[in-house]
């Protein structure tokens, strides 16, 4: 076991991000000597993460004093997004690198905030697996043991904050992307409402419109912050703004608790640390209620493996067209051209699979007038070793997934919030994820039980 991180007595200590960009305002800290910190530390454990896609350290560098609640706290930017000048290849190499031309939206919100950019981190080839284990670029290692994945697809921006490099990073979410890394890395991970954050044109036209922009962060606090300060550029007019959380909520909750998905139960291991996890919310005077599976239907898994398809299938075939000449298709992994060839193969069936999927949003609004939030394990088993999900073999791979990642998706489909907690930990001492999902437009809620969790049960962390 070989544990990564960067953490030391530079100008970055172990702070998290509100306290970086509070001593940066003082004048206590110098927002130069912050970034210097941050790619010194970046530098360090790279080379073992393999979380870095693309450094832009001369351009933090030469960066002048931005505006903003996080004025010179250091981050990454996820590779599926663009940032100007710089290229964006979404976890993959089947084209050739050119800089995109400019900032996407979600970038304009991220840097708009104060936060500064040290380049771009690495992910699953177009974020379709819960791993980023490429076969030319390599796997992204877990911080907490190098032997093990960092969890995907938004791997390398969690790997990067749980080592220490930067206290908050962007990330995004299509089926368990922010909150899986979060709970692989002991992070707190926030997939929020659909329409919450700026997305890109061609995602907003999806037929299920399941993506959606975030971040990760050692803290919630950061977390609240950065959706406090988001809102200030990006106003969601169809959802309740989130506002300004800062503590945790005096009302209790009725909370509905299950371990059991619409595919399988989860280990053992993890049953009984939800199980404690639902006893701590009792002992803080919320009623928890357990429920015999999450609110899905029997269809669900198969239907969303087709739609997930779906999308690589619009990837592969629009290559050249989204990509430039230089798309080689025979450069894609197993993963990506097995879920093409899958949905290739049952295109018919997609029609009633999109259809299906739309109508989750209306069997969770049903839900979320008996409770107010529901807890489930992030994930079904602890985090694996590198190496058990290599997109090498369609159906092992797929198998495997649909057995890890059996929680998650559910809230991408209905667009509802999700918050993944590093409130355990494994036998092997892992981080191990608990995530509470609420009604559409309700992060505020989220974010307060949050609170509440972090101060009864303090999280591990890795330099301690």
């Amino acid at each position: 076991m070989a544990r990564v991180h960067a953490f030391g007595d530079d100008a970055l200590r172990d702070l998290d991000g509100v306290a970086l960009a509070e001593a940066i305002r003082a004048g206590e800290l110098d927002q130069s000597a912050v970034v210097k910190a941050a790619i010194a530390r970046a530098e360090a454990v790279d080379p073992e993460l393999n979380a870095l896609a693309h450094p832009a350290f001369d351009r933090a560098l030469a960066a002048g004093r931005s505006s903003g609640f996080f004025a010179g706290v250091p981050t990454v930017i996820k590779d599926n997004v663009d940032v100007a000048g710089q290229p964006t290849m979404s976890g993959t190499d089947a084209w050739q690198p050119y800089p995109a031309r400019a900032d996407s939206e979600v970038t304009r919100v991220v840097l708009g905030s104060g936060l500064v950019s040290l380049g771009k981190t690495r992910l699953s080839e177009f974020g379709f697996s819960a791993a980023a284990e490429h076969p030319r670029l390599g796997p992204v290692r877990n911080p907490w043991n190098t032997d093990h994945t960092a969890g995907a697809s938004s791997s390398g921006s969690a790997a990067f904050v749980a080592a220490g490099v930067v206290p908050i990073a962007h990330a995004n979410d299509g089926g368990g992307s922010i909150r899986i890394p979060a709970a692989c890395n002991g992070l707190v991970g926030l997939k929020p409402s659909r329409g919450r954050m700026p997305l890109e044109a061609a995602l907003r036209r999806m037929p299920v419109n399941i993506v959606a922009n975030g971040v990760v962060t050692r803290s919630v606090r950061d977390t609240a912050a950065f959706y406090r300060e988001a809102e200030r550029t990006f106003r969601a007019a169809k959802l309740p703004p989130i506002g300004d959380v800062t503590r945790a909520g005096v009302r209790r909750l009725k909370i509905a608790v299950t371990t059991q998905s619409m595919h399988r139960d989860c280990s053992p291991e993890l049953r009984e640390l939800t199980r404690s996890t639902a006893t701590l919310l009792e002992e803080l005077g919320h009623r928890v209620e357990p429920i015999d599976r999450i609110p899905a239907t029997a269809s669900f898994h198969a239907d969303f493996v087709l739609y997930w398809g779906f999308l690589a299938l619009a990837q592969v075939s629009a290559g050249r067209r989204m990509f430039g000449e230089t798309f080689d298709r025979t450069r894609l992994d197993a993963l990506t051209m097995g879920l093409h060839d899958h949905t290739r193969r049952n295109i018919h069936r997609l029609p009633l699979a999109i259809a299906r999927l739309r109508r989750l949003r209306g069997r969770s609004a049903e839900f979320y007038r008996s409770y107010d939030a529901l807890l489930t394990p992030t994930l079904a088993d602890p985090t694996p070793r590198v190496g058990y999900l290599a997109p090498t073999d369609y159906q092992q791979v797929i198998d495997r997934l649909s057995d890890w990642v059996a929680y998650t998706p559910l809230q991408n489909v209905t667009g509802d919030p999700a918050i993944s907690l590093p409130l355990a930990q494994s036998s092997e001492g892992l981080p191990v994820g608990m995530m509470l999902s609420a009604d559409l437009g309700q992060e505020a809620l989220l974010l307060e039980l949050a609170y509440e969790l972090e101060e009864a049960r303090p999280w591990a962390q890795i330099h301690t």
